[in-house]
């Protein structure tokens, strides 16, 4: 089930039934196995602890392809500011984990594209790897 969460226009959450390091690592076998480059992966809680902070794990993934961002960024260069893609694990007050990013319709219609087929496609893709990721 895939659903916004409220107050943050864009950003696509689905829950997890696993724990949020499990959620990524899933979701980056997903994303490698497409043959997609993954850039980073930044454990936020680990970088909380350096200063003597607890935060609830918070995992981001950077991936992407020039493939899919390259035709978006043709049309308007600014979308290089929100690209590569991000994928986002994180386990909430309540204990729920959640596997969120942000959508690419909604990324080409912030740098003022109305309708954009590579955001549309791109929008599905993602949907797709978030959802395989998520099962088993």
């Amino acid at each position: 089930m895939t659903e916004t969460v409220p107050g943050i226009e864009g950003l696509v959450a689905l829950p997890s039934r696993f724990a949020a390091r499990e959620t990524l690592d899933r979701f980056e076998a997903c994303v490698r196995r497409k043959g997609l480059l993954v850039f980073a992966r930044i454990d936020h809680a680990a970088g909380a602890a350096r200063i003597g902070k607890r935060l609830r794990p918070t995992e981001l993934l950077i991936f992407g392809h020039p493939q899919g961002g390259t035709p978006l960024m043709e049309t308007a260069q600014t979308l290089g500011i929100d690209l590569p893609l991000r994928a986002l694990a994180w386990e909430d007050a309540t204990g729920q984990v959640w596997l969120g990013y942000n959508d690419p319709r909604y990324l080409a219609r912030r740098h003022g594209l109305v309708e954009s087929p590579p955001a549309e496609a791109m929008s599905r893709a993602l949907a797709a790897l978030a959802t395989a990721s998520l099962e088993g």
